[in-house]
């Protein structure tokens, strides 16, 4: 049944309620705690970049930036084995980028070029990718929790040992394919586990205005799936948690669900001017829970990395990710003729290359 919160948050603050102590890096090791904290900088500086080409116009549509939540994306892709799939919402960067896509192929996505993961037909909303086993991000809210499921069934019917982790947010809790979904997963015991990135606002909307039981950890009691509450901005609470969930799902007993606990720094999306929130507010998680100087305050702890090598890391970054930029902007655009391709599938051939 429902589990308390585990993990940590120490001197930091979970939105104004005191949060546990922190973890002390023993359960990372040097190796472990600088890729986390290079890939969490990667999402950070990538995202940072695309809200400027967004500004520059550079990005059309709509575009939902990660920045404040990287320590999800990253802690669960270190517990995810090949084969395992990863579907998620349309705040779907983070996602890509520590699932190990290249930067220059997401970023040239973003600005609707041939050369991108998706050949720039997704953009921000809708990137895939089969080879990283990345399910896709998905515009309708809370579909994914469906189409997350049926990966997960077809890991149990395949019986191949393989997990679904399917990620949506606070305001996609409330639609209620979830529930159906979370009734099938647990009378049909499969393999997936629920990620709830509950970034406290929804779209815009506090989460204690929007829903009775704001513990989302708990919304499985009534269909008998167990879960529990993580400190979303710790990247080593998420990585433990993410484990126990995923060993859970793996070894047959069902599903499982985390709620993690996150801030998102920006905006619901880059038109929102998020004025339902004080600055005061980000300011202060910012300051005291920000989970990159979570994992750079361990390994100044742990001297495993001084200032000159955490700056030697954010410079390498920063190339990284200014190159991916330039790739997305002097790439060109796909050929008209591309509005025609990946429309509709040849059944009939499909048909005769089965039987062959």
């Amino acid at each position: 049944m429902a589990r308390e919160q585990t993990g940590a948050a120490g001197r930091r603050k979970a939105n104004g309620a005191e949060a546990k102590e922190p973890a002390d890096g023993s359960g990372g090791g040097k190796d472990e705690l600088l890729k986390f904290y290079r890939d969490m900088l990667l999402i950070r500086r990538f995202e940072e970049r695309a809200g400027q080409l967004y500004g520059m116009g550079l990005i059309g549509g709509f575009c939902h930036l990660y920045i404040g939540q990287e320590a999800i994306a990253v802690g669960v892709q270190s517990v995810k084995t090949k084969g395992d799939q990863i579907i998620t919402g349309y705040r779907e960067h983070g996602h890509m980028l520590a699932a190990g896509m290249d930067p220059k192929e997401v970023m040239a996505e973003l600005t609707g070029r041939a050369s991108g993961v998706s050949r720039g037909k997704g953009g921000s909303m809708h990137m895939f990718s089969t080879a990283e086993d990345f399910y896709g991000g998905h515009g309708i809210v809370g579909a994914q929790v469906s189409l997350g499921t049926g990966l997960a069934m077809a890991n149990r019917y395949r019986d191949d040992g393989h997990v679904s982790f399917t990620y949506f947010g606070d305001g996609a809790a409330n639609q209620g394919q979830v529930y159906e979904s979370f009734n099938m997963a647990e009378l049909w015991s499969l393999p997936v586990v629920y990620i709830i990135e509950n970034n406290q606002y929804a779209m815009g909307t506090a989460i204690g205005r929007s829903s009775s039981e704001t513990h989302l950890y708990k919304r499985g009691a009534s269909f008998r799936i167990p879960g529990e509450e993580v400190d979303g901005m710790d990247v080593l609470a998420v990585r433990a948690a993410a484990g126990k969930a995923a060993e859970h799902a793996r070894s047959g007993k069902g599903p499982y669900i985390l709620e993690m606990k996150t801030y998102r720094y920006r905006g619901h999306s880059m038109s929102d001017p998020a004025k339902y929130r004080t600055r005061e507010e980000v300011d202060e998680v910012r300051k005291t829970r920000d989970p990159i100087d979570h994992v750079e305050e361990l390994l100044e702890k742990n001297k495993w990395a001084d200032e000159a090598a955490l700056k030697a890391i954010d410079a390498e970054v920063k190339r990284i990710v200014a190159d991916a930029a330039e790739f997305a902007r002097t790439s060109p655009e796909p050929d008209p003729k591309e509005l025609y391709t990946d429309v509709y599938t040849d059944i009939t051939q499909e048909a005769s290359e089965v039987a062959a």
